[in-house]
């Protein structure tokens, strides 16, 4: 049975590989839409650089989360998220599932919604929830996060925003970045081909390894975080005005 989720509510879950979809409406002027992850330790916050699973960096070295990619459904476009629960490390509490727009805000994204699966099994997915931004000005949501209780892990759906985008979102949670360059953030979709046919991407896989990032320690109780280097791939936006009620 699928699960309609409210903001706040959670489900547990009894599979131990999941697949977290973002999926949203396309049209004029509708962004682009990035998921990543970020897993937290004990502290709440990330051990390292490492811990935060986006488009250029799309595989915890643990190589149990990991980015799918971006697809064309007939639903919408997707970009995906998966994890082998099983296999988390321990002391890794709680992996929150992100979305991104660049600059965009997310009042110009309709239709965004998280559906979570059981990556071993076919069918409908196991929970959905329909993410409504709180202010419409939000840059970077918290769409939900998985996280443990004891021996089981649950989903619980959020919807929490910040209003300076992916590098903000971030830094809150320990990482640390160098701004000496303001890339772009969006890994858009491949263009539409112009025929009936909806071109699509790989099938679901593992993704091509990312250049290697800094591990650099950050957090309560940790080192100072180290700076990443200007030459790695590495990169977010620059620093925008204050997060929005997390």
């Amino acid at each position: 049975m699928t699960h309609a989720m409210l903001k706040g509510s959670n489900v547990p879950l009894e599979a131990t590989t999941v697949r977290a979809v973002l999926r949203w409406t396309p049209g004029q002027g509708v962004p682009d839409v990035d998921a990543s992850a970020l897993l937290l330790g004990p502290d709440g916050r990330v051990r390292s650089d490492e811990d935060f699973v986006f488009y250029n960096q799309p595989r915890h070295p643990s190589g149990k989360v990991w980015r799918l990619g971006k697809k064309r459904v007939a639903e919408g476009p997707t970009d995906t998220i998966q994890t082998d629960l099983a296999g988390v490390e321990p002391d890794v509490g709680q992996i929150l599932l992100v979305a991104s727009a660049e600059d965009t805000t997310f009042d110009r994204v309709p239709g965004l919604r998280i559906l979570l699966y059981d990556a071993a099994a076919d069918g409908e997915p196991l929970a959905y929830f329909d993410i409504k931004p709180e202010t419409g000005k939000e840059t970077a949501l918290i769409c939900g996060e998985l996280y443990r209780r004891g021996e089981t892990w649950k989903f619980r759906a959020l919807g929490e925003g910040y209003s300076n985008g992916l590098k903000g979102l971030a830094t809150d949670f320990g990482i640390s970045v160098d701004e000496s360059e303001a890339p772009e953030l969006s890994h858009p979709l491949p263009p539409e081909q112009p025929t009936a046919a909806v071109p699509s991407q790989p099938a679901y896989g593992y993704p091509q390894p990312a250049p290697a990032t800094a591990e650099a320690p950050g957090g309560y109780g940790y080192p100072p975080p180290v700076t990443m280097p200007a030459s790695q791939d590495f990169r977010l936006p620059p620093q925008g005005p204050q997060f929005i009620g997390r």
